[in-house]
């Protein structure tokens, strides 16, 4: 185009009644549910996500489970299982109220077309027609979902209307208001296609842009870089913004350390419990058997009676198999697929076998990858398995994120864990759902949606409420456009004393910085070449490496909106991380042995710990506050 120059934006701005910030499974759920409450009350609603909300999110390639189905069990049950796998601390009245909606959002799933595997003879029978779904686990059922987000994106498109969606825009900044600083605002972000920069004013947000990848050196470098369990375009903007706008914190010192079958991630839950598939270290040993007795060291046992045993556990019996020698873990499918063929037809053990291979053709196909090109046949010859390295999220078996408003209506619920609206944060106008929830893990996709549907209700009534106070934004547009195109500028400006460019002393490339990111965590702060130790020193030192890190960040550069992307992605990246980081120096005990260890605090300290760790974040002195805030317990043993 004639005239022009990458680096000089143009500037569009907008005003809403309420903004929705991604395009996962929380931003569908809110978009299917927002117009059936805001019908005939003319509010002005739109959704911004980075990506395209087909293809976004956590469910992106497809699922092969919905983990959270409730059907003929009770919902109490269900907080009991999630408390007891989140090692005793979580918010009973949010896990809860997931529980009680949840089954319907799975049947909406099913009535847009979303095949659900049913028992013999049950399979022309949709669930709300007495259809009984096959379940690989308690709370899980299968499913064909390799276009699961596909389906579930056409609904929310379909409600909410395609002219109040815009894909393509990175959303980095939510901006406070002027005469209210615990309030939000506005929003401000960019194209990844185009020369724009967006500025949003609205009454309240919906801020569910996903947990956080590539905050620690992952397993896969070199050639395999880029692999990862977790989407890796999940940055931790969630946390970042939130934060950053004055949001609580809450539990963000746990994260999720999955054990995947080894260099393709391809999850193992469907091998486990469809499949019937035993793992065991390099001499065929049951090692959770074997090291059975080591959950009675720390006090690590108490959560490994009742319900199940916690994820973080398993993780801790495999690895002291890995400490001392006896690795590799092995998934022993031959033995499974066998054991089930005994009992079978050719043509069922074909199909078996299919079942097999679409469990990562639904959504991890790099591992078929891995299969493949190893000649690997799973019917012939065992898979290593290895946990992997940590991920910061609140849906899976996590429960990192914000302190939000709870149900008003559950007995025993602490007057302050509720302020008016489910969903809220503490700042006024800001809500979020799915990763961003904290304390309460064991969502998954069908309970993300769901909690997008709860706080889509919210919003609404918010929105009402509020209906004549007028946003006005604290930062200048000016101050703003400067703030978001700094890494342009930062290249623009200084791309010319060097002929390399990416050999420059006044700037640091968003790869460059990225790697010194993921070194600072990986070896101070738990992660996988420590064997997930860290202790009171380490720590120390990461905080003060992360403070330098924080303050280069602001000499990244963008060459183009692609790094200018990947330079927003990895600033969000510091914050959750130093938020990460700081949550651990002040929890001094080992709450999650497998996920992390503090090894100068190796027992778990339910006297003094088994408490919600809190946080705050100051913007303008970079300061964090940090605080113990009591559990309830509201669902009995």
């Amino acid at each position: 185009m004639a005239g022009y120059e990458f680096g000089n934006p143009e500037v569009v701005e907008e005003e809403l009644d309420v903004l929705i910030i991604g395009g996962g499974m929380a931003a569908c759920g809110a978009a299917v549910e927002i117009m059936r409450w805001s019908e005939g009350l003319d509010l002005k609603i739109k959704l911004v996500d980075k990506a395209a909300m087909d293809r976004s999110g956590a469910v992106a390639q497809g699922l092969s489970a919905i983990n959270t189905y409730m059907g003929d069990n009770d919902p109490a049950d269900y907080v009991r299982m999630v408390r007891t796998d989140l090692m005793g601390i979580i918010r009973e009245d949010l896990v809860y109220d997931v529980g009680r909606h949840v089954d319907g959002s799975v049947h909406l799933f099913e009535h847009w077309g979303l095949p659900i595997w049913k028992r013999p003879g049950d399979e022309d029978k949709p669930l709300t027609g007495g259809g009984k779904p096959v379940r690989s686990g308690k709370w899980q059922i299968m499913i064909n979902g390799e276009s699961y987000k596909w389906i579930v994106a056409e609904a929310a498109k379909k409600s909410l209307g395609t002219e109040n969606i815009q894909e393509h825009v990175f959303i980095v900044k939510l901006v406070n208001d002027k005469n209210d600083p615990s309030r939000v605002a506005g929003a401000v972000g960019f194209s990844v296609r185009e020369d724009k920069v967006y500025i949003y004013k609205f009454k309240c947000c919906l801020l569910v842009c996903g947990g956080a990848v590539n905050v620690f050196r992952p397993r896969s470098v070199g050639e395999g870089q880029g692999r990862a369990w977790y989407p890796v375009w999940n940055a931790g903007s969630t946390y970042a913004m939130a934060l950053e706008a004055g949001a609580e914190g809450t539990m963000l010192e746990n994260r999720f350390v999955p054990a995947r079958f080894k260099d393709g991630y391809g999850p193992v839950g469907a091998w486990f419990l469809l499949f019937k598939a035993k793992s065991m270290n390099a001499n065929g040993e049951d090692y959770q058997a074997k090291n059975a007795h080591l959950l009675k060291e720390h006090n690590y046992g108490t959560y490994a009676q009742g319900h199940s045993m916690g994820t973080c556990l398993r993780n801790h019996l495999m690895m002291e198999e890995l400490r001392n020698g006896e690795g590799p873990i092995i998934m022993d499918t031959p033995s499974a697929l066998a054991k089930l063929a005994e009992t079978m037809t050719p043509k069922e053990i074909k199909h078996l076998e299919a079942e097999a291979w679409e469990d990562f053709l639904d959504m991890t196909i790099g591992q078929c990858g891995i299969w493949a090109g190893e000649n690997i046949e799973p019917d012939k010859e065992v898979s290593e398995l290895m946990p992997t390295e940590p991920y910061l999220l609140g849906s899976h078996a996590g429960c990192a994120g914000l302190w939000v408003s709870g149900p008003t209506d559950i007995p025993g619920v602490p007057e302050d864990w509720s302020w008016g609206y489910r969903g809220m944060t503490t700042i006024t106008g800001l809500f979020t759902a799915g990763d961003g929830v904290g304390a309460s893990g064991h969502k998954f996709s069908s309970g993300s949606f769901t909690e997008g549907r709860l706080a889509a209700k919210s919003m609404v009534k918010f929105a009402l409420d509020n209906k004549d106070w007028q946003p006005e934004l604290e930062d200048s547009v000016e101050d703003l456009l400067e703030e978001i195109y700094r890494p342009v500028r930062n290249f623009l400006e200084r791309k010319d004393y060097t002929t390399a460019i990416d050999v420059n002393p006044h700037y640091v490339t968003p790869r460059m910085l990225q790697f010194r990111l993921q070194k600072i965590m990986d070896e101070y702060v738990a992660g996988v070449s420590t064997m997930y130790q860290t202790n009171a020193k380490y720590l120390e030192i990461a905080e003060r490496k992360l403070g330098m890190l924080k303050e280069d960040s602001l000499k990244t550069r963008a060459k183009d909106l692609h790094e200018l992307l990947r330079a927003w992605e990895n600033y969000h990246r510091i914050i959750a991380a130093e938020a990460h980081m700081k949550h651990i120096q002040f929890r001094e005990e080992t709450r999650y042995p497998g996920y992390y260890y503090r090894a100068d605090y190796r027992d778990l300290d339910d006297e003094n710990w088994r408490v919600f760790v809190n946080s705050t974040y100051d913007r303008k002195t970079k300061q964090w506050s940090l605080r113990k805030v009591p559990y309830v317990q509201l669902i009995k043993d």
